[in-house]
């Protein structure tokens, strides 16, 4: 698969500034909820025509980009 950058952009004036599919205003978030919901790939594609299997595709390599990304600062009480 091609990089998720190539699908996914964040602009400010678009959903908030969410992460969304390049062309559309459909977030990442709603693609994972989505699949949170056991909606097929095929159900998600006839939902929204604009998207293609590598658009979701990417919205899972981000999430899991994100989560490599992300730390946890512990702080002693």
């Amino acid at each position: 698969m091609q990089s998720w950058i190539e699908h996914i952009t964040i602009n400010p004036e678009v959903r908030f500034g969410k992460p969304c599919i390049i062309n559309t205003r459909i977030t990442v978030l709603d693609i994972l909820g989505l699949l949170s919901n056991d909606l097929s790939y095929e159900e998600i594609l006839d939902d929204y025509p604009q998207l293609t299997r590598e658009d979701i595709l990417a919205s899972l390599a981000f999430a899991a980009n994100k989560e490599v990304n992300t730390k946890i600062l512990v702080t002693s009480l």
